[in-house]
């Protein structure tokens, strides 16, 4: 299977005047006024609005929107997502939610307007030493979880399974070192929920897409997979991305020799690779071919970590 190098971590965006006329009016109604300007952003995956909107007496915020049709599961996300931003504290290097609208199926976030962008692709390593050391103090910050959230076995066993679908499916086309490895690959993946556990919240997704530079500041982004686990999570979870957009080897950024850390990865890599060789998602084109190119920077990282030949 051909792997595309660098696919965009972007998906298909709904256009403002695209989302429900009710979702539109409860947004300018909160604003104070009605919206004159609204600048559709890129980034992520889900088929929705994300838009920058300013008001006719001059309020501006950032709004995502989602309705049920074409991928009816970016609802229950966005719910979820509008769950965890309203308890964020303050000390979580994200946006401000401003508030939540619940209307003809859709959902949308209001959060504060940042004066900020994406990281540069491929990855300039001042703003990736920026990230890396925000990523440590949020680590630090949120341990032990500031809210309630659930433990990161409970969110990720049902999709860290992808060596064990492999093997019983007796998967064809994979790595020739996977192929040889596929039992154990799946015996290692088994058991990266009890190693990852831990009382940190973590992001669970981080991505470029997901942070957001404003000078030297670091905003982290779309939090609907939060969950509590091992402080380390979201750095393993990140660097594949990072490999794969022009950043360095993962190895050359993380070498914590811990065991538990490799099961992850094992997992992190297992879901890549499976789902990778699934159809598109409703709604989703680019998601697979993303997969698909994180799972060969992390199959890489994985043979370094493993040592085995």
């Amino acid at each position: 299977m051909s792997v595309d190098t660098n696919p965009p971590a972007s998906g298909v965006r709904v256009p403002w005047q695209d989302v429900h006329p009710l979702v539109r009016a409860a947004v300018a109604e909160f604003l104070g006024g009605p919206v004159v300007e609204a600048r559709t952003q890129p980034g992520g995956f889900s088929p929705a609005a994300a838009v920058r909107v300013r008001t006719e007496g001059g309020r501006r915020a950032f709004v995502k929107a989602v309705g049920p049709e074409p991928n009816p599961d970016s609802v229950r996300i966005y719910r979820d997502e509008l769950r965890i931003a309203a308890a964020l504290p303050e000390s979580v290097p994200a946006p401000r939610l401003l508030t939540g609208v619940e209307v003809a199926g859709w959902v949308a976030l209001v959060f504060e307007d940042v004066e900020g962008g994406h990281p540069a692709m491929p990855w300039r390593r001042d703003q990736l030493d920026l990230v890396l050391a925000a990523i440590d103090r949020m680590a630090a910050t949120l341990t032990p979880s500031p809210i309630d959230a659930p433990a990161i076995g409970d969110i990720l066993e049902p999709s860290f399974r992808g060596w064990r679908e492999l093997l019983k499916e007796r998967a064809d086309g994979l790595d020739p070192w996977a192929a040889r490895h596929l039992g154990e690959l799946a015996e290692l993946e088994s058991g990266w929920a009890e190693g990852a556990a831990g009382d940190t919240l973590v992001h669970g997704d981080l991505r470029a897409d997901n942070i957001l530079l404003a000078g030297d500041r670091v905003y982290v982004v779309d939090w609907p997979w939060a969950c509590v686990g091992a402080p380390w999570v979201d750095l393993v979870s990140m660097l594949p991305s990072v490999g794969m957009q022009g950043g360095p080897r993962p190895q050359e950024v993380f070498a914590d020799p811990d065991p538990a850390v490799t099961a992850f990865l094992a997992g992190l890599t297992g879901y890549f690779l499976w789902n990778g060789r699934q159809p598109d998602p409703p709604g989703l084109p680019t998601v697979r071919a993303f997969q698909r190119a994180q799972g060969a920077v992390a199959l890489e990282w994985l043979k370094h970590r493993t040592g085995w030949v």
